[in-house]
């Protein structure tokens, strides 16, 4: 995950965002995760992990790679200098609460996935064993977290897809209002010190 990850991050930053834009980028790479955590929905308990698992992070990761570096650069572009460090800050407590939500509305959607398996499959437990009912439990609730979480990437596909303007970035070649701002600043400054 972490290879497709780091490899499509600079190829989307240095190669594909100033070719494209981030529309089609951050749409295809939230379809690709999407896809990813699909296939993780097959999991099963005598899944191997070259066979099961490394499909599907390889995917994820470069669906990933393919939406986090976009998604960072188009949020602090056109900025002006002044403000970089804001924007910055802004773009990056946007991205950790996120992660915070996101972690704790899978976390609630797995357990309760587990615990109403486990309470609808009891009686099942005095025959195959309440450690084997545990087990299914898991990956009952690992497989409802994983469809949640490639519902949520293809809602993030659509919505990116039709809110993201179309085409590169362009530069905006007018000063920004800030940078005017200090320029009258300074020049009421020096206009008072003159006697």
């Amino acid at each position: 995950m972490s290879g497709g990850l780091v490899v499509m991050a600079n190829l989307s930053t240095i190669v594909l965002m100033p070719r494209f834009g981030p529309r089609p980028l951050v749409a295809s790479g939230m379809a690709a995760a999407s896809g990813g955590a699909a296939w993780l929905t097959q999991l099963g308990q005598h899944t191997g992990y070259a066979t099961g698992v490394l499909g599907p992070l390889i995917l994820a990761g470069i669906g990933l790679g393919m939406v986090i570096a976009p998604v960072i650069n188009t949020g602090t572009f056109g900025v002006a200098p002044q403000d970089a460090g804001v924007a910055s800050a802004t773009v990056t407590v946007g991205q950790m609460l996120g992660g915070s939500v996101g972690t704790s509305l899978l976390n609630t959607i797995f357990a309760s996935a587990v615990a109403s398996y486990i309470t609808a499959h009891l009686a099942a437990a005095r025959v195959i064993g309440h450690r084997a009912l545990t087990g299914l439990a898991l990956a009952h609730g690992y497989d409802v977290g994983f469809w949640w979480i490639a519902g949520i990437f293809a809602l993030g596909a659509v919505v990116s897809g039709t809110l993201l303007r179309r085409g590169p970035l362009g530069r905006e070649r007018t000063p920004p209002p800030a940078h005017d701002g200090v320029t009258t600043a300074q020049a009421e400054t020096s206009q008072e010190r003159v006697p």
